[in-house]
């Protein structure tokens, strides 16, 4: 009689594929240049590519996918890791149109996503149900109130961190690993006499989203890297899985991805990232930038490749750059190159007098480089801060130039948006409260005790932990007690949610969309919002994407994946209906680049940050010159740094402004002086 199978004690086999030796006939020698193809083809094994600003780093990983493909590697032992969906798409798209074999099983997306996949599959190990839900950041909020409320903290008489700010802070203990009364003392001291308060709150948030079995974005990464830090067996199957793991932007990873990274290649250690140290810019969201810095200590024997041909921006830009980021002592060195010729407009320094100079300067020379030929949408105005592009904004209306600010809120982070995803979370997840509660608050009359109350009695009802959805809603949640002007339009609510769900499972995406727009959100829409034709016209487009799932669960999944990854500081670049000038702060900037750009507000205490000045934190100065640097490598053709030399808007009246001492970093002959007659 045979014993139990162990998996550990049985005789590894490998079957052997007949593969062509670069099928694709690619010519990686021609396609790409020394120092790109040194790292696209070197050795399996730890390596680390060090990959300067416009210097085709994307080309490159995208290569290296190829080239392994190209050696016989299968695709599902392959898995690349980047930082938001738009890089996972654009490199993916590439290697297919590179290599002519299937990639479908090649494992490739955002960390969050990954993990994710990982959780539907496992999820049951650690007490969730793989159905759970994704918390954004407003589910949050309303999870956190409702654990604030359990735990019967007085918040009006004292000032009491609010859901947001708790939601935050939570997040960078998740992410750096520090207690929190490191994270209180350093970034919210006023918050030190809620210290045990907060404490409550936190235990009791973590089990009551184990109770609606629903996870934050946090938990996707800590709750993915204690599965496999738990099960042997498990982690032992996905280090067999990813022979080869690829990680993108290494720079900005935290010291959860690190960890993560380093578990999965821990058996045959063929993990290559690639970064940039001089765009490490997000500390301040759990960045590690020591992780780049001390990979060769934790990978002995690494290889390093850096590629420093750059060919986005002129000679006298790079020049300009290199000069500037020399200051920084953290750092590994590196010279970019550019592949263009030179004998470009050498960068100008411009002293104006005030904020509204500054504003008008911007402008005019906006207006004279459109009659010149460059294209609204190839100029863009760079800032340290949001409240800085005030006196621009006003000034660009005044004018009538049109432009796009990349701070506004995204389609999925829209509240219609979220409003219609409630109902179809809510049918696959009966737990989740948040989703129930947002429906049914959707309803005349219905505030939150009743929404309160309608959960309980949902609750109380065997169908809330079912494995499967109800073959009728209606018959069950017709039964509640609504108020009486809530009566028709619950009846309403109640036959729509019968719509999403058929005998043999859950309709398609976007039929549920459908239904719940014709049946209830319409008429919420047109007695809600003043541009309901609009918001008409998101839902519609929102049931066109949702045409492209067939799985409503991995088409929640990305609803949600989108609405905050995406939405970060290294997000994508916002799609825009018309042309019009970016203004953007730095952080969202990363990673793209315009033919012109304006770098504002280069005075003391506002780039660099005031706080940062006053702190004399070394590490977090040199950040602030990383921004600097990364400000000025968006522009290809021309660069413009402006300060205003007199703040009159200061509390304490007008002052003289110093002017940033990152232009004290680089020699005064590598910028042109203007000198702006505002006449006065």
């Amino acid at each position: 009689m045979c014993g139990v199978f162990d998996p550990r004690m049985a005789r590894e086999y490998q079957l052997k594929k007949t593969v062509t030796e670069n099928a694709s006939g690619i010519d990686y020698a021609a396609e790409l240049n020394e120092q790109q193809y040194a790292a696209v083809s070197s050795r399996p094994g730890a390596s680390l590519v060090i990959a300067g600003a416009g210097s085709g780093k994307t080309r490159t990983l995208t290569y290296r996918v190829a080239y392994l493909l190209d050696r016989g590697v299968d695709p599902r032992n392959i898995l690349l890791l980047t930082f938001t969906n738009k890089a996972s798409r654009e490199m993916l798209e590439r290697v297919r149109e590179l290599i002519s074999q299937d990639i479908s099983d090649l494992w490739g997306g955002t960390f969050h996503s990954i993990c994710n996949r990982i959780l539907r599959r496992h999820a049951d190990e650690l007490g969730f149900t793989r159905s759970f839900s994704i918390l954004d950041r407003d589910d949050q909020k309303a999870l956190l109130n409702a654990v604030i409320a359990d735990c019967k903290i007085d918040t009006k008489s004292r000032r009491f961190p609010k859901p947001d700010v708790l939601a935050s802070i939570f997040s960078l203990m998740e992410n750096t690993k520090e207690s929190l009364e490191d994270i209180l003392e350093v970034r919210y001291p006023y918050f030190e006499e809620w210290l045990d308060d907060i404490k409550r709150v936190q235990k009791g948030y973590v089990q009551k989203k184990l109770d609606v079995n629903s996870m934050d974005f946090d938990d996707l990464l800590v709750l993915t890297l204690k599965l496999l830090k738990k099960d042997e067996d498990l982690r032992e199957l996905y280090q067999k899985k990813f022979k080869h793991v690829l990680v993108d932007e290494y720079q900005d990873t935290n010291i959860i991805q690190c960890e993560l990274i380093d578990l999965l290649v821990a058996k045959n250690k063929s993990l290559m990232v690639v970064g940039d140290d001089a765009q490490s810019i997000y500390s301040w969201r759990g960045a590690n930038m020591k992780n780049i810095l001390r990979f060769q200590d934790r990978y002995p024997g690494a290889a390093v490749y850096k590629i420093e041909t750059n060919y986005r921006s002129c000679p006298e830009i790079l020049e300009l750059s290199n000069a500037a980021i020399k200051a920084n002592t953290e750092q590994i060195p590196k010279e970019l190159r550019a592949h263009r010729v030179g004998g470009s407009m050498v960068p100008a320094l411009i002293p104006l007098n005030d904020p509204r100079t500054q504003a008008e300067f911007v402008t005019q020379r906006i207006l004279e480089l459109r009659d010149e030929g460059v294209e609204l949408e190839e100029m863009a105005i760079l800032y340290r801060a949001h409240y800085q592009s005030m006196e621009i904004q006003m000034e660009m209306t005044t004018r009538d130039i049109p432009f796009h600010i990349t701070s506004g809120l995204r389609f999925f982070e829209q509240a219609h948006i979220k409003d219609v995803s409630s109902f179809i979370r809510f049918a696959v997840n009966r737990q989740d409260e948040v989703s129930f509660k947002r429906m049914v608050s959707l309803l005349p009359g219905v505030g939150a005790k009743s929404a309160d109350n309608l959960w309980k009695a949902w609750v109380a009802h065997p169908a809330c932990r079912a494995e499967s959805p109800p073959q009728s809603f209606s018959k069950i949640m017709m039964e509640f007690k609504v108020p009486k002007k809530s009566q028709a339009h619950w009846e309403q609510l109640c036959y729509t949610m019968d719509e999403l769900v058929h005998s043999d499972g859950f309709a398609v995406p976007s039929e549920m969309i459908f239904s719940i727009q014709e049946g209830v959100y319409d008429d919420y829409m047109r007695g809600s919002f003043d541009n309901y034709e609009n918001r008409k016209q998101d839902i519609e487009q929102l049931m066109t994407y949702a045409r492209s799932y067939s799985d409503v669960l991995e088409f929640l999944a990305q609803l949600s994946l989108m609405s905050s990854v995406d939405s970060s500081p290294t997000g994508s670049k916002a799609e825009k209906d018309e042309e019009g000038v970016t203004l953007s702060s730095i952080h969202q900037a990363k990673g793209l680049e315009w033919k012109v750009v304006f770098v504002v507000w280069l005075a003391d205490g506002m780039f660099p940050n005031g706080r940062i000045l006053e702190s004399e934190d070394l590490e977090m100065l040199e950040e602030e010159r990383r921004l600097f640097y990364v400000a000025i490598t968006r522009a290809k053709d021309e660069l413009y740094l402006t300060y205003p030399m007199m703040n009159p808007k200061s509390y304490t009246g007008e002052i003289l402004q110093n002017p940033s001492r990152f232009l004290d970093d680089f020699p005064s002959d590598l910028v042109e002086e203007w000198v702006v007659d505002s006449g006065w």
